[in-house]
């Protein structure tokens, strides 16, 4: 079976992460938003805008 390195690696980084939490949902959202506001970056909170053709199908699927 093929395995992807990249993706075992993100896996384990994540099974590590949660468990330092103990697997605590809350806690681990928490982490995620104090190192997102560390980071300096900007934080897209809005929603992202629906692309127009998914619009005009959902408006075609309502009629």
């Amino acid at each position: 079976m093929w395995e992807d390195e990249v993706l075992d690696e993100i896996h384990r980084l994540r099974e590590e992460h949660a468990k330092a939490f103990n697997y605590d949902i809350n806690a681990i959202c928490e982490d995620i938003r104090r190192r997102q506001n560390a980071s300096g970056r900007t934080i897209i909170s809005a929603p992202l805008k629906t692309p127009q053709h998914a619009q005009e199908n959902a408006k075609a699927a309502e009629s």
